[in-house]
């Protein structure tokens, strides 16, 4: 392993709701950012093919059997990445030409034929020779999600080994789950990615205090939509017709030590990659103070079990 890592962080906008476009977009990034040396690149919160802030903004989307709502989630669940499919071979070979790890977030669909409908709201870990190492499926979604997204499990609740050491990550609110959060610990995390639909201030807290307890370095990405994505099927509210580029998803996304300062500070409102090189000697040097999986652990108090079994 590598004691020095250069990752990427892509804050952008999906193609709304058009897989395709949002592949095509994808691989024009991690280009750009294997050109300029990164050997991880970190997308938001189910940026293929984006996060549903509809969610926070539609009038009535949640009125039973209403038909605008029926009729954008079947545009959703028809342009969701699976594994397999066309598109995801299609990023696997982007990692493996451009040499990159690749931590995806996705709205997943299981593929035809599988017995199960439901969508997902997951990460991918692709390593940098193209193979899926981790499929992690958000535990919970939260509050409204929940008439998008099925619960998920724990089948990848873990750091794994990759080109640049041992990487993990959680989705959103994932960051408020003790027990989520422990079990990554316990996986000896080097590099934590934390996706988010954007990272505003009580999600800076959270990626920093992850930081902090985990003794870890932090990615917290965070991604953009404007007024102006908003689907077609569902009523704009009339306080936003007004300002058709106003920001509904701000990004914010920023780097953390595994001190819980920040390495790169938040940048808000733009399309960008944010780069960092991460010094790996550090997780040793401030887990001199803490270490909630070593001494801070109390293993012979304490008893912790995580479930790994895959629901289908």
């Amino acid at each position: 392993m590598t004691s020095s890592v250069r990752v990427a962080l892509i804050q952008a906008r999906p193609v709304y709701y058009d897989l395709a476009k949002t592949v095509d977009k994808a691989c024009a990034l991690i280009g750009e950012a294997a050109g300029q040396g990164a050997q991880l690149a970190a997308f938001p919160e189910t940026f293929f093919p984006g996060y549903p802030a509809w969610l926070d903004y539609a009038l009535d989307y949640a009125r039973w059997d209403h038909p605008p709502t029926k009729k954008l989630y079947a545009r959703l669940a028809a342009n969701s990445l699976a594994l397999p499919s066309p598109e995801m071979r299609r990023l696997r070979d982007q990692a493996r030409e451009h040499l990159i790890v690749l931590l995806l977030g996705i709205n997943e669909r299981v593929p035809v034929g599988r017995g199960n409908r439901s969508l997902y709201n997951s990460i991918i870990t692709i390593d940098a020779d193209g193979a899926i190492v981790n499929h992690h499926r958000k535990l919970r979604p939260t509050y409204t999600e929940q008439l998008v997204w099925a619960p998920g499990d724990g089948a990848g609740l873990g750091a794994i080994d990759t080109a640049v050491g041992r990487l993990g990550a959680l989705i959103c609110w994932e960051h408020w789950m003790p027990h989520a959060r422990q079990a990554l610990h316990h996986s000896n995390e080097s590099i934590h990615v934390a996706m988010w639909p954007a990272v505003k201030e009580s999600h800076q807290i959270a990626s920093r205090h992850y930081a902090f307890e985990g003794r870890t370095f932090v990615l917290a990405v965070g991604g953009l939509m404007s007024v102006s994505d908003f689907p077609a099927e569902l009523e704009l509210p009339e306080e936003l017709r007004a300002q058709p580029e106003a920001l509904l998803l701000n990004g914010g996304s920023a780097v953390i030590a595994p001190d819980g300062a920040y390495l790169v500070e938040p940048v808000y409102g733009e399309e960008t990659i944010l780069y960092a090189d991460l010094d790996l000697t550090r997780i040793a040097e401030e887990q001199m103070a803490l270490d909630v999986t070593g001494g801070y652990a109390r293993d012979d108090i304490f008893t912790f079990e995580v479930n790994r079994r895959r629901l289908e």
